[in-house]
């Protein structure tokens, strides 16, 4: 088969040159993709008279985003690396049947997801810890970012799926397209419509439509060369289990971080009250500027794994996770100095208050 000018040789050349040409477009996806939440946050944040109250409810929010999250890792994160393992070996039309059964996962999931946000928002967000002040803005945002799900979980899970083939700059348009259609739309629905919260969620569900069409075009298009079929869409146990046998660590991850913040929002909005659960969303908000450059780094490194695996090319696993994990310390390590010296000048980008 020809290869195409966006597909990457992972079984030959440098490994860790190989490494950084997957994880920089990764990394620089994961900040984008972030930027698709901080952005809402700092608009929201800096509405006039109710911001910090509005970035309260949309902060009471994360727990649920990020079971969103949780399930597209499960399918995507353990899908992917099948698919290279697979690839590794030369078998793509076993690797075209774990992504034709991830696809159809994602949207079963999705549209259960979906019935459950539309019945149980709001004793979820009594439970998160919302009050009688932040509880409008929080069903305002999840309402409609609910309805969406089926977008954002296509465009989180299947994109894993690009990126595993060695189409990392594919990869990182999806993330792109999205995150300026968002930062486009936020202002227009947020102050110009006067939505605000809801044009926040508004703004969210219709950039990741369009990135969850991009996705769809290419992994049914030509340049892909592994290809979303119709004919593996049934679902097989034998596909299934051991892809959330791969996803299930990226899973629990996610939702026992979404446990915390539920547990760290109910006790802050007992004690504290909702100055004390917005301060939450700020910090949440820092951290993740740590943990998603990390999660790029590491999905840059996981198809060189994988696929190098599948080969039998043992020594080009283990150098590339090395040089993976040299790559997450250093990162890490810089990232704590700077929040060390000027906490301050972070916290003071999502709220004037």
């Amino acid at each position: 088969m020809k290869q195409s000018k966006n597909e990457i040789n992972l079984g030959e050349g440098s490994v860790g040159r190989l490494l950084l040409t997957l994880a920089v477009p990764s990394v620089i996806a994961q900040l984008v993709n972030l930027l698709y939440n901080l952005v809402d946050r700092i608009y929201i944040g800096h509405i006039p008279e109710n911001g910090g109250v509005a970035l309260t409810g949309l902060g009471l929010c994360f727990p649920i985003l990020m079971i969103v999250t949780a399930f597209s890792g499960l399918i995507g994160y353990g899908g992917a690396p099948r698919v290279a393992i697979f690839m590794g070996k030369g078998k793509n039309d076993e690797a075209e049947e774990i992504l034709g059964n991830c696809t159809m996962a994602l949207i079963v999931i999705a549209l259960i997801l979906v019935v459950v946000l539309q019945f149980a928002a709001e004793p979820l967000l009594m439970l998160f810890g919302a009050s009688d002040n932040t509880l409008p803005y929080a069903l305002s945002y999840l309402n409609i970012y609910g309805k969406g799900t089926l977008f954002v979980m296509l465009t989180m899970g299947l994109n894993s799926f690009i990126n595993t083939q060695g189409f990392s700059k594919v990869g990182m348009k999806t993330v792109l397209i999205g995150a300026v259609c968002n930062i486009i739309l936020d202002p227009v629905f947020i102050f110009a419509f006067d939505m605000g919260v809801q044009g926040a969620a508004l703004a969210t569900v219709i950039s990741q439509a369009i990135s969850a069409v991009w996705v769809i075009l290419f992994l049914t298009g030509k340049q892909t060369k592994l290809k979303i079929k119709t004919k593996y869409f049934k679902p097989k146990a034998s596909v299934l289990l051991p892809v959330c046998a791969l996803g299930v660590s990226p899973f629990i991850m996610n939702a026992t971080e979404s446990a915390i913040n539920i547990a760290f929002n109910a006790s802050l909005s007992r004690y504290g009250g909702d100055v004390a659960v917005g301060a939450m969303t700020v910090i949440t908000s820092a951290s993740q500027l740590c943990t998603m450059p990390i999660s790029g780094i590491c999905q840059g490194g996981q198809p060189v794994m994988s696929f190098n695996f599948g080969a039998g090319k043992k020594d080009r696993v283990k150098q590339a996770f090395r040089f993976q994990l040299t790559l997450c310390l250093s990162y890490t390590t810089i990232f704590w100095l700077l929040m060390m010296l000027v906490p301050g000048a972070v916290a003071g980008i999502f709220t004037s208050d």
